[in-house]
């Protein structure tokens, strides 16, 4: 346990960050999960109306150093492209 003042609000600080970054990153994994299964049912309109809502919670995730920028633009391009050959 920490000891001085410093240290006590720096543990503070990383349970309220840990906890933020675990919602950012269960949301964008979600997002990303029921829109590969729309995809797989083959309902493309569902899925098209859902891709925003993707993009906005990969972005989320990026913006805020949960997963890295370049992992968020590959998953909205393959998310796209997955999209496009579907209809």
């Amino acid at each position: 346990m920490p000891i001085t003042r410093s240290a006590k609000k720096a543990l503070r600080q990383s349970i309220r960050r840990r906890t933020l970054n675990l919602q950012k990153k269960e949301a964008y994994k979600k997002a990303v999960k029921d829109f590969r299964k729309l995809l797989s049912a083959k309902k493309s309109a569902e899925a098209a109306a859902m891709l925003p809502k993707v993009y906005k919670a990969l972005d989320k995730a990026a913006k805020t150093d949960v997963i890295a920028k370049n992992k968020a633009s590959r998953l909205k391009s393959r998310m796209a492209s997955a999209l496009a050959k579907l209809k």
